[in-house]
């Protein structure tokens, strides 16, 4: 063997040498998004496990409050049913409004958070 043919390669060891480097390319870039993936993904989770709390504390407030208003009203009109049925069509009307009008202003930033989140 010459010290000449150590340096000189053939066609064939030429693409084996680009295939073993295509292959190893390929796996890093499934990795890295596989990578990419989980990060968005802990990333959205996170933030939506966040603000599911605080939404949680709200949600335990205004209960507490509606309890409270209904109780209140009841005591007011003279039978504590008084109280729970003014509450209870309060939040049937709001509740239809929300429906029908602010599905839009409630759903778009909601889905506009989660996308932003998943695009960081």
């Amino acid at each position: 063997m010459n010290p000449g043919d150590y340096y000189m390669e053939t066609p064939a060891n030429l693409i084996e040498s680009l295939a073993e480097k295509v292959e190893a390319y390929g796996k890093t870039t499934f990795e890295l998004s596989k990578l990419k993936a989980l990060e968005t993904t802990t990333v959205v989770l996170t933030s939506l496990v966040s603000r599911l709390g605080v939404i949680l504390m709200f949600a335990i407030f205004a209960l507490v409050l509606t309890l409270g208003i209904a109780l209140w009203l009841g005591e007011l009109l003279g039978e504590s049913y008084y109280g729970f049925f003014i509450m209870a069509g309060f939040y049937l009307v709001a509740g239809t409004v929300m429906h029908f009008f602010l599905h839009k202003w409630i759903g778009k930033p909601l889905s506009d958070l989660i996308i932003t989140q998943a695009l960081q």
